[in-house]
């Protein structure tokens, strides 16, 4: 600010001590009048400059011809708009202002009018219809944005309250149905979660996560064959998450104690994603359940030494690396160092 302040003093004294001519060079003059559609002067209006470069303004005034003037308006581009009782109603853009000269613009709204194209009833209702629509979504786009704030904070029945107020006013959108699934989810309200993602589908139906939310709610509820088969849907309508959508799938089924389903399902989570370690962590936790033991020996189905030390490979030092040590020392499986041994493991994708 102080520099500021100081730099606004130097200009100060360079202007009061350059001769007049200077003071021409780098300023313009403008000047016009301002009629009304009866060819009667505008009195008391604001002609406004706005720069199209800096933002800055220049208010002027017109007098009793409607005239307005002004010989110190700082070279560049600008916006000039007719203001009267605090509404634009005229404006003129790209006027240009150059050092030493005279820009001259007239406001003639009967002019003006006559130079306007006729618009059609039908093309005003549209325009209206349009600006209506523009304002809705713009307090919808308010409501989703303070409903989200409110699941952040835990506060989910408030946010329902919030997001059923926005899908009464507008139940044509899918985004407000789904983000009210998602709060109902959080509040464990898991039927009202279903239907709510439901009508989200009926409105986009192509919608992956959508599938994979109503897939959640239906596995919390108890419903795991309804489950399964949204997550199908979810991964045929969006083939680069299908990763993420079997693996839920799996930890779903391995809940439920399907154990060769979830093997499946991990399985097909990591061909679509192969450096989703927590997957080969899984299968590795699934393949120990079949697990049988001879004398005093657990003996693991073949793959699970494998499972283990891949997900090593990947996280090293994850949240499993430790489990999985222990389960590979539980079966005599030493820890493999072969996996990456010479390379950075990839980072897990989400």
């Amino acid at each position: 600010m102080k520099r500021h302040i100081a730099l606004v003093i130097v200009l100060t004294l360079l202007v009061a001590i350059c001769a007049a001519p200077v003071w021409a060079q780098i300023t313009g003059t403008v000047k016009g009048v301002a009629k009304d559609q009866s060819g009667k002067p505008i009195e008391g209006a604001t002609v406004e400059l706005l720069n199209a470069e800096n933002g800055r303004k220049v208010n002027l005034k017109t007098n009793s011809k409607g005239e307005y003037f002004s010989i110190g308006v700082a070279f560049g581009t600008y916006k000039f708009s007719l203001i009267k009782d605090g509404k634009v109603i005229d404006f003129v853009n790209q006027v240009v202002v150059n050092p030493g000269e005279e820009r001259v613009i007239d406001f003639d709204l009967a002019k003006d009018r006559a130079q306007q194209p006729a618009i059609s009833e039908e093309q005003q209702k549209k325009t209206e219809e349009a600006q209506k629509q523009n304002e809705k979504i713009k307090g919808l786009n308010t409501q989703l944005a303070e409903a989200k704030q409110l699941e952040t904070a835990g506060n989910y029945d408030q946010a329902i309250a919030v997001l059923q107020q926005a899908a009464q006013a507008d139940p044509n959108q899918d985004v407000i149905w789904a983000n009210l699934g998602e709060a109902q989810r959080g509040a464990k309200k898991y039927p009202e979660a279903i239907e709510s993602y439901q009508k989200a589908i009926a409105l986009k139906p192509t919608n992956g996560p959508y599938h994979s939310a109503l897939a959640d709610a239906y596995a919390k509820s108890g419903q795991t064959d309804k489950a399964v088969a949204e997550w199908a849907t979810a991964v045929q309508n969006d083939p680069p998450n299908a990763g993420a959508y079997y693996f839920n799938e799996g930890a779903v089924l391995t809940n439920t104690g399907k154990v060769d389903e979830a093997i499946a399902a991990f399985d097909k989570a990591l061909q679509a994603d192969p450096t989703r370690a927590d997957a080969y962590y899984w299968k590795g936790i699934d393949l120990m359940g079949k697990a049988t033991v001879k004398g005093d020996k657990m003996v693991a189905p073949a793959g699970t030494a494998e499972a283990f030390n891949k997900y090593l490979e990947l996280e090293p030092n994850g949240k499993y690396a430790d489990p999985a040590k222990q389960m590979l020392a539980s079966i005599g499986a030493p820890v493999e160092t072969s996996y990456g041994k010479s390379k950075t493991p990839p980072k897990k994708k989400p």
